[in-house]
């Protein structure tokens, strides 16, 4: 599976006074996206944790197109871009109810040993739950 998708409503607290979200909870929705499409594979940030890897976000962008707004139904589409290596890369498109455009984005994450602070390569699992 390279492309999931994952849906979320807009929460109040997720938005400014005037019923649109706070820029910076675009991120949140990404990782929500990217949380969901490993837990699809039957892998999850708890596992990879416990097995002594983690995942820090070295790159992460996001193009606003339109706004979000309270008790919008978003949609955040997750594609991974290529096989992992010593990094992960996603795209992600988030639209809402009526199919429109909200925002595109993409992150880049490193694997790295919790141990030793160091980058490593992305483990066997992942890559065979990919089809690499």
């Amino acid at each position: 599976m390279k492309k999931s998708f994952t849906q979320t409503r807009v929460r109040y607290s997720e938005t400014d006074q005037m019923g649109v979200v706070y820029h910076g909870n675009y991120a949140q929705f990404f990782e929500l996206g990217r949380t969901e499409w490993l837990r699809k594979l039957g892998v999850t940030y708890k596992d990879m944790e416990i097995s002594g890897l983690m995942l820090p976000v070295i790159s992460l962008t996001c193009n606003f197109i339109k706004s979000a707004k309270y008790d919008d139904v978003l949609t955040i589409e997750t594609i991974l871009l290529k096989k992992p290596m010593v990094k992960i890369e996603f795209d992600y498109k988030i639209t809402n109810q009526n199919d429109e455009l909200i925002c595109t984005g993409n992150s880049v994450l490193a694997f790295m040993k919790t141990k030793t602070n160091r980058p490593t390569r992305c483990p066997d699992y992942l890559l065979a739950s990919l089809g690499f």
